[in-house]
């Protein structure tokens, strides 16, 4: 049995920078049949969610320590998200659920002070779709 607290928390860490699957939790969960698929699913994208909201966070409060060596994300990953989230703009967040992309692109959306309200909407939205369609298909 996979408690949703587990989900959530699986979820969670999923969208920071630590490598983890929501997805192989959700599918597990889904499987055992103790819980509704729509319960699972909210509690899924309730933990992811929140997850890309300490990215943001993290963007939003503390790019000044970017420089620092232990600073989760590299120069490069930094580079690439701005220049992917400039060319696509905030629609780009409708996909932060994509792995690789998803983590530094919620950061940008921070650093480049991308509204809450907006980032909360678009992010939920896809992360929300991804977690149906599993829902969904298993």
């Amino acid at each position: 049995m996979i408690p949703l607290i587990s989900l959530f928390f699986g979820a969670l860490l999923a969208a920071t920078i630590l490598p983890f699957s929501s997805e192989l939790m959700l599918i597990a969960a889904l499987k055992a049949g103790e819980h509704s698929t729509s319960t699972l699913v909210f509690v899924a994208t309730l933990g992811n969610v929140l997850g890309a909201l300490i990215n943001w966070g993290l963007g939003r409060f503390l790019i000044h320590f970017s420089s620092h060596k232990y600073f989760p994300f590299k120069k490069k990953q930094i580079d690439n998200a701005s220049n992917r989230f400039n060319k696509y703009g905030v629609w780009s967040l409708l996909f932060a659920f994509v792995p690789i992309i998803g983590d530094p692109l919620t950061f940008i959306a921070g650093a480049l002070k991308v509204p809450l309200s907006i980032f909360l909407l678009l992010v939920t939205i896809g992360k929300a779709a991804r977690y149906a369609f599993i829902g969904w298909a298993v």
